[in-house]
């Protein structure tokens, strides 16, 4: 474990529908990926993270799945599957699937069988309550919007959905539910796959009794409180990596909702007996609100909080287990229009700036497609802009209650919908920024002339080129041992513009100082040593940074 080969890795995550278009139809698909696996192997990363690219309706854009051993149709074949595993496996570059088995699509033939009658024998495969005092078995809220639970008058109870009706929970106390994933796992596992991303794996193991939880002042109380770390979430990983994960050669990662630093002990331990690491939201979730608002306002990130968090997971998890290093993801708006600046002045500078903050971090980074040339929102204007399901029923929930006008919803979701990491890859300057020659299923950012890959790999000094530095730096120099062994210590924590950090190992050391801020800043206060400059984003000015400047120091 102490040496596993996750560790020294970079990995790049592809949303497919939105990567690259091989046939014209608007959507992204597997032939579309297998075109740009030398992309992926000149920024240097070698690991891809597929999204689901699973059989699905797509109420939720694959991750409501209806056949987990069949491709979706608008993706390809299982045959562009094999194709895109083995062309990946010859460039040295491994594949990581979505794993999404705290729920299915309503059409997943398990519901579909477990809903047709109370005495069917995948009954028990999901969910059931019986109402309680005419409606809902409880008063938990569904992450998009509205009830966990769904009437199903067919046979007069209700079923649990912590995401949407389409999307019915599993009942992973059934042992014939937990083997019948660790089967498709194996399957999967067989076909020569490198390991796997578990959507929302913390969900599986609901509160005893499924209890009321705390409202808040809304008409449903989140599920989360009764649905994430439940008793046997544990148990059932252990219980998996027995007869799974530990019989491969697996890089495995879960999406743990409000896991906290203690928890991630558990799921990502030094032994090896559930999960390699995990991915927390306490960064994320800095400029989110609680109560009804939620994330649907336009606050920004407090630097000294950020710091005290991010620093938090360095040091406790450090030997005892591993971090996941991100700011970008599926979910989530663009890092350089939500933290950096995305003005033509300082969007470059910014990208580098966070990016050389995160990388320069013990764990396993995760650079989101598009990251790596500083993409950023979209200019999305109206509603009908939107796929989203999740920005969608917010706005439905905002507006038609009148908490808040049109306007103002819209304001915010440009901000924070995640649909702003949707939009299509940008790869040149054609029409659709080379991402199909159909009709994309969703807007292009009109910056992709300005913004595309083919224009940053051929300048020297792009965000691209910035990107294959940092990976480059932490997979094959010098500083690799460094940069994943080194201890972590946080200095300046309280200054509000400056994230300045050590990182020290076998008497090496790397002194990393970022100015996330628009002003140029002196440089004060930090350890006096014969530092020298491996890395920078800017020029270099004696002790001092400018508006959004990185620098990297060794002292060997």
């Amino acid at each position: 474990m102490s040496q596993a080969w996750w560790k020294k890795s970079v990995v790049y995550q592809i949303y497919p529908r939105s990567f690259r278009d091989s046939n014209g139809d608007g959507i992204g698909d597997l032939k579309g990926i297998t075109s740009k696996l030398d992309y992926v192997k000149e920024l240097g990363a070698d690991v891809i993270w597929l999204s689901p690219i699973y059989q699905s309706p797509n109420d939720d854009n694959g991750y409501d799945i209806s056949d987990y051993r069949a491709i979706m149709k608008e993706f390809g074949t299982i045959e562009d599957f094999d194709q895109l595993l083995a062309e990946a496996h010859r460039r040295g570059l491994k594949i990581v699937m979505d794993l999404v088995v705290n729920h299915t699509s309503d059409e997943h033939p398990w519901f579909v069988e477990s809903r047709s009658s109370r005495d069917n024998p995948k009954r028990d495969y999901y969910i059931w309550r019986e109402p309680r005092d005419g409606k809902e078995p409880n008063n938990w809220g569904n992450c998009f919007s509205g009830s966990a639970w769904e009437y199903d008058p067919q046979t007069e109870m209700y079923y649990l959905h912590c995401f949407s009706k389409k999307q019915p929970d599993l009942n992973w106390e059934n042992p014939q539910v937990r083997q019948e994933v660790f089967d498709l796992m194996t399957w999967w596992c067989e076909k020569g796959i490198d390991g796997f991303r578990m959507d929302v794996i913390s969900m599986i193991s609901k509160k005893p009794g499924l209890p009321d939880t705390d409202p808040q002042g809304a008409k449903y109380g989140s599920c989360l409180p009764g649905t994430c770390h439940g008793p046997h979430v544990h148990e059932y990983l252990q219980e998996m990596n027995r007869k799974v994960l530990s019989r491969y050669d697996l890089m495995t990662v879960g999406e743990t909702a409000a896991v906290t630093v203690e928890e991630a002990k558990k799921y990502a331990n030094a032994q090896g007996t559930e999960l390699n690491m995990v991915f927390q939201f306490e960064h994320n979730d800095l400029d989110t609100r609680g109560g009804l608002v939620g994330k649907w306002c336009l606050d920004r990130m407090d630097l000294v909080k950020l710091k005290e968090i991010l620093s938090r997971w360095q040091t406790e998890l450090d030997g005892k287990a591993w971090n996941s290093l991100y700011f970008c993801n599926h979910d989530q708006p663009r890092i350089v229009s939500r933290l950096g600046d995305d003005s033509p002045k300082y969007r470059e500078r910014s990208a580098k700036c966070i990016a050389t903050c995160v990388h320069m971090m013990q764990g396993t980074p995760y650079v989101y497609q598009g990251e790596e040339l500083g993409m950023t929102n979209a200019p999305f204007a109206s509603l009908s802009d939107y796929r989203d399901i999740d920005s969608i029923r917010g706005y439905h929930d905002m507006v038609d209650s009148g908490i808040l006008p049109p306007e103002e919803m819209l304001t915010y979701m440009a901000f924070k919908s995640r649909d702003n990491a949707r939009t299509p890859m940008q790869w040149d300057d054609s029409p659709n920024a080379g991402f199909t020659t159909g009709t994309p299923w969703i807007m292009v950012n009109p910056n992709y002339k300005e913004i595309n890959a083919r224009e940053q790999m051929a300048r020297p000094d792009s965000v691209f080129h910035y990107y294959k530095t940092l990976i480059s730096l932490r997979r094959n120099s010098p500083l690799s041992d460094l940069l994943m062994n080194g201890h972590y210590t946080l200095l300046l924590p309280q200054d509000p513009e400056l994230f300045v950090y050590q990182r020290e190992y076998e008497g090496q050391k790397l002194l990393v100082a970022c100015n996330l801020s628009g002003s140029t800043r002196k440089l004060e206060g930090l350890p006096q040593e014969n530092w020298e400059l491996v890395l920078t984003n800017a020029p270099v000015e004696k002790d001092t940074l400018l508006p959004w400047q990185a620098c990297v120091f060794k002292n060997f």
